[in-house]
């Protein structure tokens, strides 16, 4: 939006850092710590789990990882092929004659796919998907879509990208907080912690991943011949 104002991109990115500083602030001052009870006065309504003890030792950490995999696996999977699409096809989307000049194109696909994730992530305590790996299966579709569009270009307008976007979006941050939400319920505990810290790292191994695959594949995209788009509504 400052850019469309025309605010230069070094005076845009100098008033973000206010939101660093308000997420800041909001950690240390604003949320308030746990209050830890004995787990035996602890009233809840959510599904009782049996409690284990915790890891112990490299070993025993390093052996617990393999029941963690049903989480890692499909949520490194969804931002794989999600920032794949992000990292190395967003930018060669581009329609001729809209509202939005390229760089603008670029810019609020970027903030349509943000939206997506926002909707998705704060979610959760209205819809609940446990199995996560049909977000996998819809995002390749997405990966699919968004390569053959970048050769082709065939889709006629640049409403449906965005809904696509948007799409793309829910799918990610939905993979995400499901995956979290799950292990809360499925994981002891005393284990919960350690199985959470390892299982966040996922999307980062996807995130790398699908940065370093997008770069030969922006290239070879970048050496074929031009396309232009046949029909527009």
């Amino acid at each position: 939006m400052l850019r469309g104002l025309g605010v230069s991109a070094r005076d845009t990115m100098l008033i973000m850092l206010i939101f660093p500083v308000i997420e800041a602030l909001s950690f240390w001052m604003l949320l308030r710590k746990p209050i830890i009870l004995p787990v035996t006065t602890v009233e809840s309504t959510e599904e009782l789990i049996a409690d284990e003890p915790p890891l112990e030792g490299f070993k025993e950490k390093i052996m617990y990882i393999k029941h963690l995999v049903k989480y890692m696996v499909p949520l490194a999977l969804v931002y794989f092929f999600e920032y794949f699409i992000n990292q190395g096809l967003f930018e060669l989307v581009f329609f001729d004659n809209t509202f939005l000049d390229k760089d603008a194109q670029y810019r609020w696909l970027n903030v349509d796919y943000q939206i997506g994730v926002f909707i998705s992530r704060s979610s959760v305590n209205l819809f609940q998907l446990n199995k996560i790996w049909l977000m996998s299966v819809f995002q390749f579709v997405n990966v699919v879509y968004f390569l053959t569009e970048v050769i082709y270009f065939y889709t006629p307008n640049i409403w449906i990208v965005f809904v696509i976007v948007l799409w793309e979006g829910l799918l990610g941050g939905g993979a995400y907080v499901n995956t979290f939400y799950r292990m809360s319920k499925e994981i002891s505990p005393g284990r919960r912690q350690f199985a959470m810290s390892m299982v966040v790292q996922s999307d980062s191994y996807g995130i790398a991943l699908a940065g370093f695959l997008a770069i030969p594949v922006h290239n070879a995209i970048c050496s074929l011949p031009a396309a232009v788009r046949s029909v527009v509504w």
